[in-house]
């Protein structure tokens, strides 16, 4: 394997995470494919990629991850595994949980976050008394979980305000060249975490592979470099394969950040449709 992943400081944690961690969807976000997802866990952990994204929400990413550590338990100190949780009360958060561990074979939940915040409304639910931060503010106490965090993809303004409204620990994201020409998570939310020490995790870096135009010039490994040249802790990517997961793993071993006239020259590729390529805004 040879060099290797380069590690970043994780916000305000005191921990350093490697700056390439492995996406809950791809092969992952299936069910039935217990071979193929396997391989790709797999072949993350050889890789030495240290961060493992999933969701309740991601099909069977729990399950695949869980049937890994049954398999590989000592192994699980050495990788900080995650997962989310969309309810937006107390109890329903609690209840998500206390699934999450027990399809994951895990007694805690390295992070643990907030997913997918939309609208005001959803942070007036998740903030009031009862509602879903009550849990994670619990659930971080009593060690089920180390971090807590928030995620979204639709709204800027809205994650921002969950970055300066609550006590995480990590937001999650999109970073890619569509965001640096629509502006909002890259100069609202990603200022708003580095100022309080939030991680800051990139996702939709590959924006689901719609963005790849090889003959374009623009692969999965520019735009993880793209990506990476920002103030941020890690980019997560889904993987469907495991040769897939080896070039996010050989990014991470042989990155180097691309200057402010290369970025600009990356969004200039996507200027001229980058608001109908902004899909998960909604």
């Amino acid at each position: 394997m040879g060099e290797s992943i380069a590690k970043r400081e994780f916000g305000g944690t005191g921990l350093q995470i490697t700056c390439v961690g492995l996406g809950g969807e791809g092969v992952l976000r299936t069910y039935g494919k217990d071979g193929a997802a396997g391989d790709v866990i797999a072949t993350a952990a050889r890789e030495g990629i240290g961060y493992f994204d999933s969701a309740r929400a991601y099909a069977g990413s729990q399950a695949y991850f869980g049937q890994f550590w049954q398999e590989n338990g000592k192994l699980r100190q050495t990788v900080f595994q995650t997962s989310k949780s969309a309810s937006r009360d107390k109890k329903g958060a609690l209840s998500d949980l206390e699934d999450s561990l027990k399809t994951m074979g895990t007694d805690y939940l390295d992070l643990w976050q907030i997913h997918d915040v939309r609208t005001e409304a959803e942070l007036q639910a998740i903030e009031t008394p009862g509602g879903a931060l009550e849990a994670f503010l619990e659930a971080k106490e009593k060690g089920k979980v180390r971090f807590i965090g928030v995620t979204g993809h639709q709204d800027p303004a809205i994650l921002t305000e969950a970055v300066r409204r609550w006590p995480v620990d990590t937001v999650l994201m999109p970073v890619n060249p569509v965001e640096g020409v629509m502006g909002g998570f890259l100069d609202g939310t990603l200022a708003a975490a580095l100022d309080k020490g939030v991680a800051v995790i990139a996702m939709k870096v590959l924006g689901a592979s719609h963005y790849l135009a090889p003959e374009r010039g623009v692969t999965a490994e520019l735009l993880l470099k793209y990506a990476l040249s920002f103030d941020i802790s890690l980019a997560i990517v889904g993987c469907s394969t495991p040769g897939e997961v080896m070039t996010l793993a050989r990014v991470g071993r042989t990155f180097s950040p691309l200057s402010a006239q290369e970025r600009q020259e990356v969004e200039g590729i996507f200027r001229p449709i980058a608001k109908k390529l902004a899909y998960y805004r909604g």
